[in-house]
């Protein structure tokens, strides 16, 4: 399929992969994602949840502050993994459904890739200028692991005092996520080849020493190594690839199978979730 600027075939995909572009954001101007994983402001304690500074000031604490009180969060920690694997699936979701349907990405410079915080979920995302390259897996994990998510999960883990392990599982998390709904929609559509390149990209991308150790893929199914902090929510329970069989701290029904926390680490591991 021919590279269209507009990345017009993302479309069908869903919210989670379409990535608007253009020379400049409408209504108003919106933050970079360079700018928003900039140094630990001066301003206050980085895990603040009162008003703070406006979302072009600090996008990031803005962001995790809305994430906050949506969830009605009991910690801002829980609500920045929360708005950090948001933002990483958006990230990939982009990337891998353009390496699949148009075997190219846009290249996203950080500078260039505009970011409204204080948009409903999923991320909201704009591109200035769409510039094609290569859709191979190391091409892609340039694209999103090295160019975004090590600054963003450096800015994360650096102001809400996250464990590295949590942080690289929720971006493996995100990865396994977009690729099975790229898979499904490739299926329901016919396009065996697409959900086939789907899985050969993600399975290369997971061996990334970023993510590598992160979880377990199987077939289209990932089970990670650490939790996200999402059981902490009111009512949240355990996600469906999480480490956790049920919520920390509840009891275990006496006849119930042993958890499949055999693949749970040790607490002392970096990638165990961290307390």
């Amino acid at each position: 399929m021919e590279f269209d600027p507009g990345l017009a075939a993302l479309r069908p995909l869903g919210g989670f992969f379409v990535l608007r572009t253009s020379p400049r954001p409408p209504h108003r101007p919106l933050p970079t994602l360079a700018h928003a994983c900039r140094a630990l402001p001066a301003h206050g304690p980085a895990d603040d949840l009162g008003d703070g500074l406006a979302h072009n000031q600090d996008p990031l604490a803005h962001r995790v502050r809305k994430v906050a009180v949506a969830l009605r969060a009991p910690e801002p920690r829980t609500a920045a993994s929360v708005a950090h694997q948001g933002l990483a699936a958006r990230l990939w979701s982009v990337t891998l459904g353009c390496a699949v349907l148009y075997g190219r990405v846009p290249d996203r410079d950080p500078g260039l890739l505009h970011w409204d915080p204080d948009a409903t979920a999923p991320d909201d995302l704009w591109l200035a200028e769409a510039r094609p390259r290569p859709g191979d897996a190391a091409t892609v994990a340039d694209v999103v692991l090295d160019t975004h998510l090590v600054p963003l999960t450096a800015a994360v883990r650096g102001r809400y005092r996250l464990a590295a392990g949590l942080l690289w599982g929720n971006a493996a998390s995100a990865l396994a996520g977009a690729a099975r709904e790229l898979d499904r929609w490739a299926r329901r559509h016919g396009r065996t080849a697409a959900a086939a390149r789907a899985r050969s990209l993600t399975t290369g991308l997971l061996a990334h020493p970023l993510l590598a150790g992160t979880g377990t893929l199987t077939d289209t199914a990932f089970r990670r190594r650490s939790c996200c902090l999402y059981y902490r929510v009111p009512g949240g329970g355990v996600c469906g690839d999480c480490c956790f069989s049920r919520p920390p701290g509840t009891p275990r029904p006496p006849d119930a199978p042993p958890p499949h926390g055999s693949r749970r680490p040790p607490r002392s591991s970096p990638d165990a979730p961290s307390e």
